[in-house]
């Protein structure tokens, strides 16, 4: 039998448990360790910054409610070319929160302070995952993997438990540690003190810490459409609640970190912060032993959570691409009693071990998937754009005001958080991307390389715009890893400039291919009055 669709709480419970993972747990000692009580600021500016780009995606979204939807949208736009591209970034960007989530688990693990624990503690060797760590790592990715091959319904009971666990235990871990020490005088008397590095580690923060790389996690939702009732006004709720939820948890976590540091460890310099398991530490320094054991406790089960909603994210992702016809059929094959995407999710696992072995620190995790979903969000603002100009009578159950503003702004701001992740940070991550191109070839030239002149000019922009971002990067100030040729801020006003216009370049190289049809069917299967049912 099929499963039942997700209701508006286990939406929401969903994209609360994919936003707050391994973000709360390392996310405010990383911030404040690059921005000093400023961090405050990164996490305030990096929620509106995702709000703005989760608006423009609700828009399209609703229109589109599938699974897998972000590895579609580009294709009915642009087609296939620009739609691969976007849809191998998005994948990636998704399954590589498997192994962030996993390490980040066995990383709180390898701390463990009680005796019967001492096994775990060989899981991390400078800084990185020893072989037995790998196998643990592992061994989490086969239990999010085995959750989703069994239901839609199983994964959303089992992750409405979690999500409710993941929401208290920081509100009691806040709660707990400011009635035991919090000094206001950590947030500094002026605002040398507050901003020790200066306003452009506000910035760094944001794309280096881990602050974008937890936020975007509503993307979560969209690509469950096809899995959520009345999809045209849940898709909605669900992003606006988890997000405004989250974003509220977040800086109020990082203002209860800086606050409840002891003087001890602020007076010795704010870059000197070193915390293997940094909530769970401070509560040993305060003397919470029992609030450190929960912490522990939740640092396992956290991550789990949004393992398990990643796990399904990642494989809708992955089965939905074969409609592209640029991958094997067999991947979309969901042919069983739960219609859950079994060799996908397989597939996936196969290579997260692979991310496992490759990469095996959270922090540099972080940065190289926040690098590579703000390269596949760029898609948002052109396919928004692009639509009013297409497709104006499609149904918009959710219509933005002002969206011919807001899409250039949106993709001027991503194209800084890309920037903000630091070269070479940015150049790795295009390569990455960059790889799945020569899978498209194989199948295209199978199909006759059709229309691939309207294909490669409507794929030119990003081309161009990766390469762009790449450049200034590379020459940008040396507060993102550059070379100092364009100092900060003159470097934000290089790439607003530049990036504008690879905006209006990319909605004007739009074009209208079968993918467009597609998109014209589906959009006339959705309900404007889902809301009055």
């Amino acid at each position: 039998m099929r499963d039942k669709k997700l209701n508006l709480f286990s939406t929401v419970m969903f994209g609360l448990s994919a936003i707050i993972g391994s973000g709360w747990m390392f996310g405010s000692s990383q911030a404040a360790k690059i921005a000093g009580p400023a961090a405050i600021v990164a996490w305030i500016l990096g929620a509106i910054l995702v709000a703005m780009i989760a608006m423009v995606y609700v828009e399209i979204g609703t229109m589109f409610p599938e699974d897998g939807a972000m590895s579609r949208f580009t294709m009915y736009t642009h087609g296939s070319l620009l739609g691969h591209v976007f849809s191998w970034a998005n994948w990636l960007s998704l399954l590589a929160i498997l192994p962030i989530e996993a390490v980040a688990s066995t990383q709180y693990m390898s701390t463990w302070p009680w005796k019967w624990s001492q096994w775990t503690h060989g899981f991390m060797q400078n800084g990185q995952l020893s072989g037995s760590g790998i196998l643990m790592a592992t061994i989490m990715i086969l239990v999010f993997t085995l959750i989703n091959y069994w239901s839609v319904t199983i994964m959303a009971k089992f992750n409405n438990f979690i999500s409710v666990f993941k929401i208290a235990v920081p509100i009691i871990t806040m709660i707990i540690l400011v009635t035991a020490h919090f000094d206001f005088n950590n947030m500094g008397t002026n605002v040398q003190q507050f901003m020790p590095n200066g306003s452009s580690s506000i910035f760094v923060a944001i794309g280096s810490a881990g602050i974008i790389y937890s936020y975007v996690a509503f993307q979560t939702v969209i690509n469950l459409g096809n899995d959520i009732e009345k999809p045209a006004i849940n898709i909605r709720r669900g992003i606006i609640y988890s997000l405004l939820i989250s974003a509220l948890i977040y800086i109020a976590l990082q203002i209860v970190f800086i606050g409840a540091l002891p003087k001890s460890i602020v007076s010795g310099g704010w870059s000197q912060i070193s915390f293997n398991s940094p909530f769970a530490d401070l509560a040993i320094l305060l003397n919470i032993y029992w609030l450190s054991t929960l912490i522990y406790f939740t640092a396992f089960i956290s991550p789990i959570g949004s393992g398990i909603a990643f796990s399904a994210s990642a494989s809708k992702s992955l089965s939905s691409m074969p409609k592209n016809k640029h991958l094997p059929k067999f991947l979309s094959n969901t042919n069983n009693s739960y219609n859950t995407p079994r060799i996908a999710l397989m597939v996936d696992f196969v290579v997260s071990f692979i991310l496992i072995l490759m990469f095996k620190n959270w922090a540099l995790l972080s940065r190289v998937v926040a690098a590579s979903t703000l390269i596949s969000l760029l898609s948002g603002p052109v396919v928004a754009g692009s639509l009013r100009k297409m497709g104006p009578n499609f149904k918009r159950p959710t219509k933005i005001r002002g969206m011919k503003f807001l899409a250039p702004v949106v993709f001027d701001l991503i194209s800084l958080a890309i920037y903000w992740s630091m070269f070479p940070t940015t150049v790795e991550v295009i390569i990455i991307i960059i790889v799945g191109l020569p899978i498209y070839f194989v199948y295209d030239y199978r199909r006759g390389f059709k229309e691939f002149k309207q294909k490669l000019y409507a794929s030119l922009w990003l081309i161009v715009h990766l390469f762009g971002l790449a450049m200034i990067s590379w020459i940008g100030s040396t507060d993102f890893g550059g070379m100092n040729l364009i100092k900060y801020p003159m470097d934000f006003l290089v790439i607003i400039i530049f990036s504008t216009m690879m905006y209006y370049w990319a909605i004007n190289s739009a074009y209208y291919s079968g993918y467009f049809d597609d998109a014209k069917k589906l959009n006339a299967t959705v309900k404007m009055d889902e809301e009055n049912d």
